[in-house]
């Protein structure tokens, strides 16, 4: 088996005590961006499994909307992430 040479960590311990690796991301080629992809991505990136330049590289994300993402995981769970409640947790 061959093992792609990457800086950082190939799996971190999170929080919960669950593991999780670059494998449990989504692709990099992603379009369709649902709550649970938005979730794993902002997950990778506070566990230190990503630099947070390597997301934006590889998925194609702004700062900006990266860091909404952030926000909404921080103040509401993953629930926040859903495009169905966007009118439920946006701040007036």
């Amino acid at each position: 088996m061959y093992l792609k040479k990457i800086d950082g960590p190939r799996t971190v311990r999170l929080p919960d005590g669950t593991v999780m690796s670059r494998a449990d991301l989504p692709p990099a080629n992603t379009c369709r961006w649902v709550a649970s992809r938005k979730a794993a991505v902002v997950r990778a990136v506070n566990a230190g499994l990503l630099t947070i330049s390597e997301a934006l590289k590889t998925y194609g994300l702004s700062e900006e909307e990266f860091t909404e993402w952030q926000t909404a995981v921080s103040r509401h769970g993953e629930a926040a992430l859903k495009a169905t409640a966007l009118q439920k947790y946006r701040q007036p």
